[in-house]
């Protein structure tokens, strides 16, 4: 296990391992780490000889000064579960300055539309940030692999234009969602929830399930009202949204095209905390 802070250093040792032609996989994450996390480094360890992990809650990617604020911080037991499953894993947990430079500002992309979808309609500027601090991030760690999960789907299919855009020769991987127990899609944001708003989770995924399983009788606008009819009266989940859409442009569906692949896609608040999960339909 190596720690690096410094971008210069990181920089360094990668300079050496591409003289080598090693492969390296990279997964960046905002830290809290969970056995999602750790699948994604598991998969990135089974297809590369380098696995490097980013620790770096991102500035520029929080429209919610609170939520950033409140963002689990936990480098040191994030590193105990890393050493756990990878002894050589190379972990890079910078400062904002290391990153962005003197001021943490996100470059402005047109992801020709992804962007605007879903969580783009309720987090205004989210998917700039996400995409200025992978850019850097890959320019710094120069992976031949990136892994993320596909809980964040609108955000793999915009990391993956984001790379068509700025023509980075990085192979974007998505990988199964990994789900508590319960059924509850892993989030470092599940560490907030109350004993009962924990109780109360796993329906997001009941929900989704049973849309899966009535989309080939039911409309899409009977399955939007069944599913709003779930949450109205929920004293413990909030609906922010429910949506189905085509699973390759994130277009939201009036109705069902024969031949196009869909997916729904929702975010519930528990308390002051926000959940997203989807669901392949088909």
């Amino acid at each position: 296990m190596e720690l690096y802070t410094k971008r210069r250093d990181l920089e360094a040792e990668v300079a050496k391992l591409k003289k080598q032609n090693l492969d390296i996989g990279f997964v960046p994450t905002m830290g809290a780490l969970h056995s999602g996390h750790l699948a994604l480094v598991k998969q990135a360890a089974k297809d590369n000889e380098i696995v490097v992990v980013s620790i770096f809650v991102n500035p520029t990617q929080f429209n919610n000064k609170a939520d950033l604020a409140h963002y689990p911080r936990t480098l040191k037991e994030d590193m105990d579960l890393l050493t756990n499953i990878l002894e050589t894993v190379m972990v890079f947990a910078p400062a904002p300055e290391e990153v962005y430079g003197e001021e943490a500002k996100a470059t402005s992309y047109d992801f020709g539309g992804l962007e605007l979808e879903m969580e783009g309609k309720f987090r205004p500027g989210h998917f700039n940030g996400v995409g200025t601090v992978l850019k850097h991030l890959f320019d710094i760690v120069k992976p031949d692999r990136a892994y993320f999960g596909e809980k964040d789907y609108q955000q793999l299919q915009i990391v993956k234009k984001l790379v068509e855009i700025e023509k980075m020769a990085v192979q974007i991987i998505g990988c199964p969602i990994y789900r508590e127990s319960s059924g509850l899609a892993l989030s470092s944001r599940n560490t907030r929830l109350n004993s009962v708003q924990t109780k109360a989770s796993p329906k997001i995924y009941e929900v989704l399930k049973q849309v899966k399983e009535d989309f080939g009788t039911k409309s899409v606008e009977e399955l939007n009202a069944w599913v709003s009819e779930q949450f109205s009266d929920d004293p413990d989940l909030k609906l922010e949204y429910f949506e189905i859409a085509n699973a390759i442009n994130l277009k939201t569906a009036k109705r069902k095209n024969k031949g196009e692949e869909y997916r729904a896609f929702i975010a519930v608040f528990a308390g002051e905390v926000r959940l997203i999960d989807n669901i392949a339909l088909n």
